[in-house]
């Protein structure tokens, strides 16, 4: 057909009716052969343990869904495979800077997954939000990060640490606990705890007896215990990474020292690991935020439950899994949602999209919810302790009573 046998009305009828076929169906060359996502992680420094165990269940992730024939695309109407796009930060946020970087200006991902925790997740915050990209933010719960200005954040696996000690103040009142000394690292997940916990004691008419910082590289405790002991507290919260907990509660047994009660974080999250280091005799009695796989999550509405899980990624691995693996792998599952009803790869899409599934998706690491900011203010963090049993110690949550086990040993013998 010549277009100049055509009136004009017509040659613009037949142009437009051609771009309404092409907007309601893609085109198969522009459907992508992969859904790549760029993510970071450390194999040294600090880091290394909990985000190398991060990025392990965001790989099993993503080999399982290959496995099935890849991520369904409601954008294509099809199965399509993921490439998990990675590299080695060394634990260092400056290296991290200009990885997250090349991810999205040299890789050009279609997904964005930060590294673990708030420091590494830092840097990558203000970079996917100039490039208008949306940062899926495992563990980085550093509270600053959550603004209103900013609407391509999203934390999938972890509520942001401001609200993480919110049960603890509760179970320390409800236990009538007065002298309380904390010691938090100088960085914003662990400094925003503190000020949580120190504000909603505040609330109960309590102010603690030690309230200080350390910086977040602090290795030796010796002196600083001795220096919290001379204000003769009832309990010591310690707010820091595994790296942290670690030499902490080994230099309790190794100066001599032993507190009615202790909390730390990490145990809670990498249980194994600070069970070897420590020992069962000094991490007795103590307490920690207890998370899957030890809170166990079985009725889901998306994946499989804990249990199943817990069974397939040791069989697939040879490893049982930590709460770090099941966070990486968390967030592939909201990913995958994500794919699974977003209209386009669009970033605002994507973001609208995540938005729509929070309080309707419950997976292995409970219940999917976030605000306005991105913030994750479902999956909450009650409090546990460890008991003596046998040659090892258990996971008790003793505290709120809704989702307790057992109860609380206090003071601990």
């Amino acid at each position: 057909m010549r277009w100049k046998s055509l009136a004009p009305g017509m040659v613009l009828l037949l142009v437009v009716s051609a771009g309404c076929a092409g907007a309601s169906q893609p085109a198969a060359s522009a459907i992508p052969a992969q859904i790549s996502i760029g993510t970071l992680y450390a194999s040294s420094g600090s880091f290394a343990t909990s985000s190398g165990a991060q990025y392990a269940g965001l790989q099993y992730w993503a080999k399982e869904i290959n496995a099935a024939g890849g991520v369904q695309v409601a954008a294509y109407q099809k199965k399509i495979p993921v490439k998990i796009v990675a590299y080695n930060d060394q634990s260092s946020a400056t290296t991290a800077t200009t990885l997250y970087d090349q991810l999205i200006t040299q890789d050009h991902v279609n997904l964005l997954v930060a590294d673990f925790g708030s420091v590494l997740t830092s840097v990558a915050v203000p970079i996917a939000q100039e490039h208008k990209m949306v940062l899926f933010d495992v563990t980085g719960t550093g509270a600053s990060f959550f603004t209103p200005n900013n609407p391509y954040l999203v934390l999938t696996s972890l509520p942001t640490s401001a609200v993480w000690p919110d049960t603890l103040a509760q179970f320390l009142l409800a236990q009538h606990i007065a002298k309380i000394a904390i010691l938090y690292d100088s960085n914003d997940f662990t400094q925003s705890q503190a000020t949580t916990l120190h504000a909603q004691l505040a609330k109960g008419g309590v102010t603690p007896v030690y309230y200080s910082a350390t910086p977040t590289n602090t290795t030796s405790y010796g002196t600083l215990l001795h220096t919290i002991a001379a204000t003769n507290p009832d309990a010591v919260i310690e707010f820091g990474y595994n790296t942290n907990d670690i030499p902490f509660l080994q230099a309790l047994p190794a100066n001599g020292l032993k507190f009615k009660m202790v909390f730390t974080i990490f145990p809670g999250q990498l249980f194994d690991l600070i069970l070897k280091a420590v020992g069962p005799q000094a991490l007795a009695y103590t307490y920690t935020y207890p998370t899957p796989p030890l809170v166990k999550y079985n009725t889901v509405n998306y994946g499989p439950g804990i249990d199943t899980f817990s069974q397939q990624f040791q069989a697939a691995t040879g490893s049982a899994p930590n709460f770090l693996n099941v966070a990486g792998y968390n967030a592939g599952l909201v990913i995958q949602d994500t794919l699974e009803h977003a209209k386009n790869l669009d970033q605002q899409t994507l973001r609208q999209t995540v938005a729509s599934l929070s309080g309707k998706l419950s997976t292995l690491d409970g219940p999917f919810a976030i605000d306005a900011t991105g913030a994750q203010i479902g999956e909450p963090l009650p409090v546990a302790q460890l008991v003596p049993s046998g040659n090892t110690d258990k996971i008790v949550v003793v505290y709120p009573p809704s989702v307790a086990t057992g109860s609380a040993v206090y003071p601990a013998p």
